[in-house]
C-alpha cells in the first residue's frame, strides 16, 4: 500500500518536493475518515490547512441564509480543496461534506507554510492570490444568493469604504462587477434610491443611509 508521502508526491503542490521536505510534510498529516453525508467543517469557522482526497468524494458548498447551496467542486482521489485559508490564515470561505464514504489527508497550514519560510517573496504572492481566490469565491456566493439590488447595494458600500467618495461608475460598469445588465442596474438604483439609502445626482450615487443599504445586501 502506498505511504502517504508516495501519494503526495503525485499531486501538483508536492511533485517538486525533496525526500526532507516530503518527509516533513508526511509526519504532520493527519488522515480522516467520513460518513456518507458527514461534515467535514463548516464555512466561517477557522480554516485548519489543505485537504486532499485520498478515496471517496467531498462537496465543497456555500449556503444561504434560507438554506439554498451552490456547489463550488465535487473533490475526487487526488483533489486538493480549502486552499484559501491553507495560504492566508483566514476562516472557510465554503462547506464541506461527504458524498460517499472517503478519507482525506488533512495538512496544517504552517506545514504548508513552512515550505517557503526563507522566501518572504513567495510568501506574499501565495497570499494575495488566496486573497483574490477568496474575493472570486465570494462573487460566486454574490452570484448564487443576493438578488441585483442586495448586489448593487454591496458593491456601493464596498466602492464607498474604498475609494471614500461617491462612486463614479456608469451603469454599464456597474452591471459588468454585480454580472448584471444596464436596465436591470437602472431599475435596482432606483429601487435603492426610493428607499432613502442613496441619492442619484447625475452620474454620481450619494450613499445617503450606510446602515440602511448594509441592510439591504
Amino acid at each position: 500500500m502506498a505511504s502517504p508521502a508516495d501519494f503526495l508526491r503525485s499531486l501538483p503542490y508536492f511533485t517538486t518536493l525533496g525526500a526532507e521536505d516530503l518527509r516533513r510534510i508526511e509526519n504532520e498529516i493527519r488522515e480522516y475518515s467520513f460518513a456518507k453525508g458527514e461534515i467535514l467543517f463548516l464555512e466561517g469557522e477557522p480554516g485548519f490547512g489543505l485537504y486532499v482526497v485520498k478515496s471517496g468524494r467531498i462537496r465543497i458548498f456555500k449556503s444561504s441564509p434560507e438554506g439554498r447551496e451552490q456547489v463550488l467542486l465535487i473533490a475526487k482521489r487526488g483533489d486538493s480543496f480549502n486552499d484559501v485559508p491553507a495560504f492566508d490564515g483566514g476562516p472557510n470561505p465554503a462547506s464541506a461534506s461527504a458524498l460517499e464514504p472517503a478519507t482525506v489527508y488533512a495538512i496544517p497550514k504552517e506545514a504548508l507554510l513552512s515550505l517557503v519560510a526563507d522566501c518572504p517573496a513567495a510568501q506574499a504572492i501565495i497570499k494575495l492570490l488566496a486573497a483574490r481566490l477568496r474575493h472570486l469565491t465570494t462573487m460566486v456566493e454574490d452570484l448564487s444568493f443576493r438578488s441585483v439590488v442586495s448586489r448593487v447595494a454591496k458593491m456601493l458600500l464596498e466602492l464607498a469604504v474604498v475609494s471614500g467618495e461617491p462612486p463614479r461608475l456608469t451603469q454599464d460598469e456597474m452591471a459588468a462587477i454585480v454580472g448584471s445588465v444596464r436596465d436591470v442596474i437602472g431599475r435596482a438604483l432606483k429601487a435603492l434610491e426610493r428607499t432613502g439609502a442613496i441619492k442619484i445626482e447625475g452620474q454620481r450615487v450619494l450613499v445617503i443611509d450606510a446602515e440602511k443599504l448594509r441592510g439591504m445586501t
